[in-house]
């Protein structure tokens, strides 16, 4: 949560540049404060008129031409956060290596509040031993390293080093906060589809993307919580989320039930194949051998052996149902939940990989809660929301 906290939003020289303006209104957006300086290179990409109107403050370039005899400290001990977007190679250089020869390393440097930095440049910098070697070091500062994505560079080619999307950065700045409403509360969640394997190539799996689960290890993750993310999809990144990649429902189950010995919410919102082949094979199936049998056996239950833990978290649980509900109330009662999420994803707009999802909340009892449509990212704002408000009814330690 970023309302009336400080934030220092520090630009640098690169083509990048353009899109700290965007991210000081999405801060601004979540009610922080902000505040800018920017480096003499940075002004060529952005003007410091244009950070000026949007925050409401002249950015600070020049150390030894502004209003304040100090100006770098007064920004770091302004700062409850200090964003770097875009960090350029020269200046994550600057930081790792302890110099201040300009306002945004200066005002880092001087600075004890939590820092992110998210670097864009080309791919052959990024990948340069001396800018790894210097990421390494921030790291080890404990500075939070958002991004760089792949996608299209500035010259025109495809690779590793294009700036993190604003929103991204925006939460990650949440999420070096503390003050939250989960804050010192440990998440587990699990996310995306397993894949069960037929041959050497092949698997029986299914369509989850693995979205809404991001969207869950987000919304906590900003409410201060420390998540760990056990996916068989592609994963975000946030400094608080831990992620852990597993492939097959024996692997979701090992590390689920190691994670949530110590969780207070488990959340168990991947789709888990409910059957394997018995008997993978090695090598590969060949068309000419004509037409395998496959043997089927029962997976583990990773939602069951959460449930049967001694001491177990508040535990949420996902049915992805098709042509109606009426499984979803009896598995939230077999199971044993505190919460289960379904949904018919045959509804349009509900099914696997959307952006969207259209939930029913079912309670232990039995009752029901239809959500209407709403992005991913909603429900699980509301969904957090919801659980909050089950836990402070049981009472502590739950």
């Amino acid at each position: 949560m970023l309302a009336g906290r400080r934030v220092v939003l520090g630009v640098t020289g690169g083509v990048a540049a353009y899109k700290a303006a965007y991210l000081a209104r999405r801060l601004i957006d979540r009610g922080a404060v902000v505040r800018s300086v920017m480096t003499e290179a940075a002004t060529e990409f952005l003007g410091p008129h244009t950070l000026a109107a949007i925050t409401g403050e002249t950015p600070v370039v020049d150390l030894f031409d502004a209003d304040d005899v100090s100006p770098h400290t007064s920004l770091g001990r302004w700062a409850d956060a200090i964003v770097i977007a875009p960090a350029t190679a020269a200046t994550i250089a600057r930081i790792a290596n302890g110099l201040s020869d300009d306002s945004v390393s200066a005002t880092v440097l001087a600075t004890s509040a939590p820092v992110v930095i998210a670097p864009a440049m080309h791919t052959e910098m990024w990948e340069h031993p001396a800018t790894v070697s210097n990421v390494e070091r921030l790291e080890a500062f404990g500075y939070h390293i958002i991004g760089p994505q792949t996608g299209a560079l500035a010259g025109g080619d495809i690779g590793v080093g294009r700036l993190a999307e604003p929103e991204r950065i925006a939460d990650a700045v949440a999420g070096v906060l503390p003050g939250g409403p989960l804050t010192g509360a440990h998440v587990v969640i699990t996310a995306g589809g397993t894949r069960e394997p037929i041959d050497a190539v092949r698997y029986l799996g299914n369509r989850s993307s693995g979205k809404m689960g991001n969207a869950l290890a987000a919304a906590a993750a900003r409410r201060g919580a420390t998540v760990t993310l056990v996916t068989a999809g592609a994963a975000l990144e946030h400094p608080r989320v831990t992620v852990v990649p597993v492939e097959t429902a024996d692997e979701m189950a090992e590390a689920t039930w190691a994670a949530a010995q110590e969780a207070d919410v488990a959340v168990m919102a991947a789709a888990v194949a409910d059957f394997r082949p018995a008997d993978p094979l090695d090598g590969k199936l060949r068309r000419l051998e004509g037409l395998p049998a496959i043997d089927l056996e029962s997976t583990p239950d990773v939602l069951g052996g959460v449930a049967a833990m001694v001491n177990r978290p508040f535990l949420v649980g996902f049915a992805a149902e098709v042509g109606g509900l009426d499984e979803a109330v009896a598995k939230a009662r077999r199971k044993g939940v505190d919460l289960l999420v379904a949904n018919d994803v045959a509804a349009p707009g509900s099914g696997f990989g959307t952006d969207t999802n259209q939930v029913t909340i079912v309670l232990p009892d039995g009752a029901t809660e239809p959500w209407s449509l709403m992005s991913k990212g909603e429900v699980a704002e509301r969904l957090w929301d919801r659980i909050a408000e089950l836990r402070k009814r049981e009472g502590p330690g739950t």
